[in-house]
């Protein structure tokens, strides 16, 4: 009878023991799963750069010069080049058409190169080299009430669909 007894409250506490262990992984995964749902319902909030913005006033950029100081922050380069004959201001998009890289400036060689897949743009955006299917975008560009000049990146100009020669996609110097 005595070892009856003693399998007895073994059981019990090997039961009494397994059942803790059960309502303690419950509890540890409800209060989990409530923590996650906690977490949803703060989403990641990303900050993204204004689609208009001023970039300074008209002298400030040199003839010939590319003007690299807001590709990070913006995601532009401003450019006072020669297009057709015309001196021209304008702002090109820091994005390769070929698969979203960004290209770099090469001061030396006056190109911008792409690291991903070779691909190369003049100094006014038209792909010469590797696989980039089309020339580089431009943003709009005018010159703000006070004599800044001002970029719109929600407006896109394609040359190769004759929207370069929009009067929005440049401002004559």
């Amino acid at each position: 009878m005595k070892a009856a007894g003693v399998t007895a409250i073994a059981a019990a506490a090997l039961f009494g023991s397994a059942l803790r262990l059960g309502f303690t992984s419950l509890a540890t995964t409800l209060s989990l799963w409530g923590l996650a749902t906690a977490r949803f319902m703060f989403p990641n909030i990303l900050t993204e750069p204004p689609s208009r913005f001023k970039v300074g006033f008209p002298d400030s950029f040199s003839p010939g010069v590319v003007e690299t100081k807001f590709k990070a922050q913006f995601g532009v380069w401003v450019v006072n080049g020669n297009y057709r004959g015309e001196q021209q201001l304008y702002a090109l998009s820091t994005v390769c058409t070929h698969l979203g890289c960004t290209p770099n400036w090469l001061e030396a060689e006056q190109k911008f190169k792409c690291p991903c897949h070779g691909s190369g743009f003049y100094k006014d955006g038209i792909n010469f080299e590797g696989p980039a299917p089309r020339p580089l975008e431009r943003y709009a560009i005018r010159i703000a009430d006070d004599g800044q000049v001002e970029i719109d990146k929600s407006r896109r100009f394609q040359e190769e669909m004759g929207q370069w020669s929009d009067p929005a996609s440049f401002v004559s110097v």
